[in-house]
Parts: C-alpha cells; sequence; structure tokens
C-alpha cells in the first residue's frame, strides 16, 4: 500500500493574509512534502514495510532514510493540522486550562514554545506534548516524539524551507506569526482529548 500525500486542510493560499504565502505553501507542501512521500514509496516498495502504516514505518525504522523520509511525511502532515487560516491567539476551552495549568499562563507557555522553536539549531521542530504531563520538546532534523513513546499535540516546522521565503533568515518573526495568527487550537484540543 502505498503511501499518499495527503490533502491540506486548507486552500493553498488560505494562510497568505496570516503570513503563510500561498507560494511558501506550494514549496513546502507541494515540493517538499512530496518529495519524502515519493522517496519514501520508492523506500518501502517490495519490502517487509510496503504494506506498513505510516506509523508502522517510523517506529520500525532505524536512523537512516527511511526513518528520515517517514518521519518526515508525518511530521509535515501533523504541521500541516496545527495551522488554521482562523487560528492563533490564546487557547481557550478544555486545552486552554490545560496550559494554564501546566505552565502558569498562556504567555509563559508562548515564551518557552518561542524559546524552543528559536534555539532548535539547525533544522527540526518544537513541539508541545503530553508525556504524563504538557511539556514542550524540540527535535533535531526528522526526529519527533512518537519516536518516543510521547504524545505530539502541536507542532512548528522551523526548517528554512518552512518560513525563507516569506520571513528570509528572520526564524523569530515566523515563529510569533504562527502562534499570533496560525496555530489550529481545535486541532491541538482534539489530540489533547485523545491522549
Amino acid at each position: 500500500m502505498a503511501i499518499e500525500l495527503p490533502p491540506l486542510p486548507f486552500a493553498k493560499d488560505a494562510l497568505a493574509s496570516k503570513g503563510l504565502s500561498e507560494e511558501t505553501i506550494e514549496y513546502h507542501y507541494g515540493k517538499h512534502h512530496q518529495t519524502y512521500v515519493n522517496t519514501l514509496n520508492g523506500l518501502i516498495e517490495g519490502t517487509d514495510h510496503a504494506d506498513s502504516s505510516l506509523e508502522e514505518i517510523i517506529l520500525a525504522a532505524d536512523a537512516g532514510p527511511l526513518f528520515n523520509n517517514s518521519a518526515q511525511v508525518w511530521n509535515h502532515t501533523f504541521y500541516w493540522n496545527c495551522l488554521s487560516p482562523t487560528g492563533g491567539g490564546a487557547p481557550s476551552g478544555e486545552i486552554g486550562d490545560a496550559i494554564n495549568s501546566a505552565f502558569g499562563s498562556y504567555e509563559k507557555f508562548s515564551e518557552e514554545f518561542t524559546e524552543a522553536a528559536k534555539t532548535t539549531f539547525g533544522s527540526g521542530w518544537a513541539w508541545l506534548v503530553d508525556d504524563g504531563g504538557l511539556k514542550i520538546q524540540k527535535t533535531s532534523n526528522a526526529d519527533l516524539p512518537l519516536k518516543h513513546g510521547v504524545k505530539a499535540l502541536l507542532t512548528i516546522d522551523v526548517w528554512e524551507h518552512a518560513y525563507y521565503i516569506d520571513y528570509r533568515n528572520a526564524r523569530p518573526d515566523y515563529i510569533g506569526n504562527f502562534l499570533t495568527n496560525l496555530v489550529n487550537w481545535d486541532f491541538v484540543g482534539q489530540n489533547h482529548s485523545a491522549s
């Protein structure tokens, strides 16, 4: 069973007024994410992983091309769902209460999440995870909480291809815009409820 590129949960131009241009989405989703899918399918064709789920491949893979491409397919799919044209700002409801309880306030969470995303050296991801409680985690390259038995709730992609067209080298501006205008708190809340 081939791994497929899932559809975006929004139109390619839906985030343009929120700080992520259609050109960024076209390259990031249409080129980078698609290439991870294509490469992964080439790697699993005719192997024991040909009929495995994406998660099964990630958990079985050692460091190297199979892990990198399968993890990046998962990470990007998750990332797209963390974005919404009506997102951003402080969350409300159960996830808002959980963040306030774990971090003291949304502002404190925002500071810690921003710092993790800013200080991820090179390429990687910053995450809000549930590891027996809400925590901030950062991973390098393709690594992800799933590989470590931790439940991901939210992520931001801090590989340069995620922001360079719109923000050039100003990663902090991209991170600030992500939190202010883009976070899909409904998706984060669903992940938290399911954990």
